[in-house]
Order: structure tokens, then C-alpha cells, then sequence
């Protein structure tokens, strides 16, 4: 008899079904069916390149089924920052569903994943915007220190001050969520048990990093200066065993350079941003068009993280 389609998807070896077990005794397929059985079918369900094919499409869909969201959304009224904030918001369920679908089918948690329930906005998590705050702080004070920026006047005033820094605050919280699990979570437990832990991380990172290119000003620079960070971030799965501390320190950091230091964030200035600062210097000390993250000292800065960070979280967590 064929497999039913759910046991195809299992994630517990002695759950599958014989054939998925044992590689042979068909009970009567053929040698191309067989073939195709041992393709698609190895000790843990069907093979994990297909379960990540199955993910990268399903987020492919919600993707589109997002942009027309998005232009409807646009034709009812929405605009400006509250336009970025709903397509910010539907960018989450692209990243988090086709896992959410594919734990199902696997018979896993989804907090296997890297996103435990038990554990949103805890204790990882806060210290993960600590570090974040103060790592985007110590870089702009080197900056500062090296005559090629300067805070400026605030550019905001009142009440406004604390609706803006509540507002980025819950932007840059769903892009830590999104881009996470996007680039570290369904993708790297899966990739992992075909290459392994770390060069996984190395080529996810390399992802992270080029996914940046379609931002506008980017540069080289700030092109590997994001895949060290996607490489540190990956560190901290590995010592955290899961992915809190990194949606923690990303969000923080997204918020302290484009709210709080208000300079470029991959490209891109923030409207409603606290200050009316400014660069002064050559491009690869400054960061450019592409803003800090483009800078030399990104390199230095993520090489002290890597090492602090290291020294403090010194236990492999990951994979439980």
C-alpha cells in the first residue's frame, strides 16, 4: 500500500512507515518507484533540501499574496509609516507560517525552531537588546571619537519623542522577528542536518548578507558588515539555543541607529527619527550612503562582540 501524504512528512525515525525505515521491501513498487522513494524519503521523513524547498515556496506565496495585501491596503487609504508598519507586520506571517505548517507535518514542536513561546520577552531577550544598545552606542561613539559624526540637534519635541520611539520600537521588534527566523530559524534547523551546524551558518549568513542588496546607497561594505552580523547572530542560537537574544539584539540595534543616532540603516533614513545628526569623513570610516553599518569599525566591533559574547556564553545549546 502507498503511504498516506502525512506520514511522508514525519520527524521521528521510528514513526515512518517501514519502507521510509528500512530503504527496500516496496510491497510492490517498481525499481523507478523505488528510486523516487529513496530520493525523496531518507531515515527522518522526506529529505530535508525538500522540506527547505517546501518552506522557500510557501514563503514565496504568502510573500506575493502579502504585496497584494499591501496594494489594496494602499488603495483604502493607508500611507506613510503606517502603510511600512502593516506590510512590516505581514512579513512576519510569511517567515513564520510555512514552519508553523511544515512542525505539523513533521510531528515537531515549532519552538524546535528556534522561537519558544515559553520564552517571548524574557530574560534572553532583554539582554539581547542590552547588548544590542550598547553595541550600536559604542559605535557611534567611535565614530564620534574619530571626528566623523555628530548627535546635532533633536529633531523631535514633545510628546512626539515618545510616539516615535514607541513606534520604531514595535517596527524594529517585527523586523527582529521576521528576518530571525527567515534567516536563522526553519532555515538553519533544517540546512543544518545536511551540512552541519556551521557551515550552514556561513552559508545563511552569506544569504542575510546579500539580502541586503536591494536596499538603496548599500555598499560592499555594509554588504559584509551585515553577514558578520547574521554570523554572530547565529553564535548566539548556538549558545542560547534559541533565537531571542538575536531578535532582542536586532531590534535594539535597527532602533538605536535609525531612531535614537538617527543616521542611515542599510541605505535608508528613518522618517520621525530623534535627531538632526550628520557624518563628516570619508566613506569607509563613516559607513557612506550605506550609513554605520557600512563603516571599518563594524569589523573591529563585531570581532569584540564575537569575543565577548564567547567568554560570557561559553555552553552549546543548540540544537537541544
Amino acid at each position: 500500500m502507498a503511504d498516506e501524504p502525512s506520514t511522508l512528512l514525519v520527524g521521528k525515525p521510528d514513526d515512518a512507515p517501514p519502507i521510509a525505515r528500512s530503504g527496500h521491501g516496496s510491497g510492490g513498487l517498481s525499481p523507478f518507484d523505488e528510486r523516487m522513494h529513496r530520493w525523496l524519503i531518507g531515515p527522518e521523513g522526506l529529505r530535508a533540501g525538500w522540506r527547505l524547498l517546501l518552506y522557500a515556496i510557501m514563503a514565496r506565496a504568502l510573500y506575493l499574496l502579502l504585496g497584494v495585501l499591501v496594494h489594496y491596503a494602499m488603495q483604502f487609504g493607508l500611507h506613510g509609516l503606517w502603510l511600512q508598519l502593516f506590510a512590516e507586520a505581514g512579513l512576519v506571517p510569511v517567515a513564520v507560517a510555512p514552519g508553523l505548517l511544515l512542525a505539523s507535518l513533521e510531528g515537531r514542536r515549532f519552538d524546535d525552531y528556534g522561537l519558544p513561546r515559553r520564552a517571548v520577552f524574557g530574560k534572553l531577550f532583554w539582554s539581547g537588546a542590552f547588548w544590542g544598545i550598547t553595541a550600536i552606542t559604542v559605535l557611534m561613539l567611535g565614530l564620534r571619537g574619530a571626528g566623523a559624526f555628530y548627535f546635532g540637534p533633536l529633531s523631535l519635541h514633545g510628546l512626539r519623542i515618545l510616539k516615535f520611539a514607541a513606534f520604531w520600537g514595535v517596527f524594529f521588534l517585527l523586523v527582529g522577528v521576521y528576518e530571525e527566523f527567515l534567516s536563522r530559524g526553519y532555515t538553519q534547523f533544517t540546512l543544518r542536518k545536511i551540512v552541519g551546524f556551521w557551515p550552514s551558518a556561513i552559508l545563511l549568513s552569506a544569504g542575510f548578507g546579500a539580502f541586503h542588496l536591494g536596499n538603496p546607497g548599500e555598499t560592499w561594505l555594509g554588504i559584509l558588515g551585515a553577514a558578520l552580523i547574521g554570523f554572530f547572530f547565529c553564535l548566539t542560537l548556538r549558545r542560547t539555543g534559541n533565537l531571542w537574544f538575536a531578535v532582542g539584539f536586532h531590534a535594539a540595534w535597527d532602533w538605536g541607529e535609525s531612531y535614537l543616532y538617527s543616521v542611515p540603516d542599510s541605505g535608508g533614513i528613518s522618517p520621525g527619527h530623534l535627531l538632526k545628526s550628520s557624518f563628516h569623513g570619508n566613506a569607509w570610516l563613516t559607513g557612506g550612503s550605506a550609513g554605520p553599518e557600512g563603516s571599518v569599525l563594524v569589523l573591529v566591533l563585531m570581532a569584540a562582540l564575537w569575543a565577548a559574547f564567547d567568554r560570557v556564553y561559553r555552553e552549546v545549546k543548540y540544537p537541544a
